[in-house]
């Protein structure tokens, strides 16, 4: 900064003021300024500002995977949202348990977040006593916990779930079978099967067929070796619903290699409204959650309370929209 300074001829102070947003320093001495910083590659520190203002200048958010489009387009939610603020994120993930999401909570805490978004509301005990003592605004998305921490974006995955079997079920189909994890640790996954079971139920219809194959989440490949289970115990079965849009594309394409016909021989669904979803052949049923949506309402919210657009209210459920994507695979 003392170089800065001496290259525009001005003091450390006028230098610390211009690189502030809204100081109040003339246009030509700024652009002095600017130019020397300029010339002399300077960033500013921050972190002693940071100190005595309590403004670290970013938000933290954790998702369970970054190779899954879903999260992918919540954060670029989060980060459009965020971009006219002047606040960063620090992003992290949990490869879906919840032991990693306490380590990460904890690292991000250390740093002093302005806030911090969550996927679901499945934590271990230590993080939620660690959420509840930041005394930072905190989002938790993707789902409706029973115990909220403080705010949730989010959708209740079990009744979009039992919307698309019934979706399914006024079409004509009768017999069910559902492609899912082989652990908990997923819980919106759990939350999509238990919606299954309940839908079918509710229908009258006979037990659906249920396949666990894998560990969260579900791939493309683990989708086909999956659907092969199922029509190997169950060959009369008329459509399946799968966890995710990757394990219907792998069953499309293992139906397809075997020479069954979708959907004719069998329908096929999914779950996200992946990018895949709707450009394979043919496109794949799917239900659509807003991906982005989500990730924009609950930077929203995060900021509405660091900018003291609105002051923290304790628990507050903001609910967000889901719908069914019909195509040609139902």
């Amino acid at each position: 900064m003392a170089d800065v300074a001496n290259r525009a001829g001005v003091s450390a102070m006028t230098v610390s003021r211009a690189l502030k947003e809204g100081s109040r320093v003339s246009k030509a001495t700024r652009e002095k300024i600017m130019a020397a910083v300029n010339d002399l590659g300077y960033v500013l520190d921050q972190s002693a500002g940071s100190l005595s203002s309590r403004k670290t200048g970013f938000v933290a958010a954790i998702v369970p995977s970054i190779n899954n489009s879903n999260f992918a387009d919540t954060a670029r939610g989060i980060t459009d949202e965020l971009e006219s603020t002047g606040l960063q994120l620090l992003l992290g993930y949990t490869e879906y348990t919840t032991e990693k999401e306490e380590k990460l909570i904890e690292a991000m805490l250390r740093r002093r977040p302005e806030g911090i978004i969550l996927t679901g509301g499945a934590h271990t005990d230590r993080a939620r006593r660690m959420l509840k003592s930041a005394g930072i605004p905190v989002v938790e998305t993707w789902e409706l916990p029973a115990k909220p921490i403080d705010q949730v974006v989010g959708f209740s995955n079990e009744e979009a779930m039992g919307l698309l079997v019934k979706t399914l079920a006024a079409k004509g189909y009768r017999k069910f079978g559902y492609i899912g994890g082989t652990t908990s640790r997923d819980t919106r996954g759990s939350q999509r099967r238990e919606g299954f079971i309940k839908a079918i139920e509710e229908l009258g219809l006979s037990p659906g067929h249920l396949v666990s194959f894998g560990v969260p989440p579900i791939s493309i490949e683990q989708g086909g070796q999956a659907v092969v289970s199922m029509l190997e115990r169950w060959p009369d079965t008329e459509a399946v619903l799968c966890v995710s849009d990757l394990s219907a594309f792998g069953a499309l394409m293992e139906c397809q290699r075997r020479g069954m016909r979708v959907p004719e021989d069998i329908a096929i669904a999914g779950f996200g409204d992946y990018e895949v979803a709707a450009f394979c052949h043919p496109g794949i049923t799917t239900m659509n959650v807003d991906c982005y949506g989500i990730g924009q309402q609950a930077a929203r919210r995060l900021i509405q309370v660091i900018r003291g657009g609105e002051k923290k209210r304790g628990q507050e459920i903001f609910l967000t929209a889901y719908r069914v994507i019909e195509r040609g695979s139902t």
